[in-house]
């Protein structure tokens, strides 16, 4: 009977602190979050600054960023690269963190076959800087469309107010970085 009290009473104590094991600390999040909706409306130019010869194509045309549909739960950002504006990234809030998705599309607004693949946070971060590591769903996603290449990507983005923003990607055997320059919005 004691022990079984105990027991109630331990439950009781550390109900607050269930699932504690797996949230994290999120003041960084919500932090880095609300660094990027201070942007929202706003759009910026990048430009390519990895030198894999795979980005070639992404550094030769005009890199665009648009930080719009903001909430206090979601930011999206839509990202043209050239005239192709098939790509919008998405960051959430969720209950253990951050999460990223990329939004493909066709032009004509269908969705691509690779297409909301992303990860969620799996530590805290900091204020300017978030990682993704590729989640479960878009392994599978990657390995049912011919690019397991992709089972390893860790995406991450950077804001570093009124200086820089920048999107990342890395695996193994690559790199891939866009910095934009946040001291001059785009007026056009």
């Amino acid at each position: 009977m004691k022990i079984a009290s105990f027991i109630a009473a331990l439950a009781v104590v550390s109900a607050p602190f269930a699932g504690a094991a797996n949230a994290f600390s999120t003041p960084e999040q919500d932090a880095f979050l609300a660094r990027l909706t201070a942007l929202c409306g706003q759009r910026f130019e990048g430009r390519v600054v990895t030198t894999d010869a795979a980005d070639a194509a992404f550094a030769s045309q005009r890199l665009i960023m648009h930080i719009r549909d903001c909430s206090a739960d979601e930011v999206r950002i839509p990202f043209a690269v050239g005239e192709d504006r098939s790509r919008t990234w998405v960051v959430t809030k969720t209950d253990t963190g951050l999460r990223l998705k990329h939004d493909h599309r066709h032009e004509d607004g269908t969705t691509d076959v690779l297409h909301w693949y992303g990860g969620d946070t799996a530590e805290a971060g900091t204020t300017e800087r978030q990682a993704f590591p590729v989640d479960a769903e878009s392994i599978a996603l990657f390995n049912a469309n011919n690019a397991s290449v992709s089972t390893t990507n860790v995406w991450a983005m950077e804001v570093h107010p009124d200086r820089m923003f920048a999107y990342e990607l890395r695996r193994p055997n690559r790199h891939f970085r866009v910095e934009f320059d946040l001291t001059k919005p785009l007026t056009e």
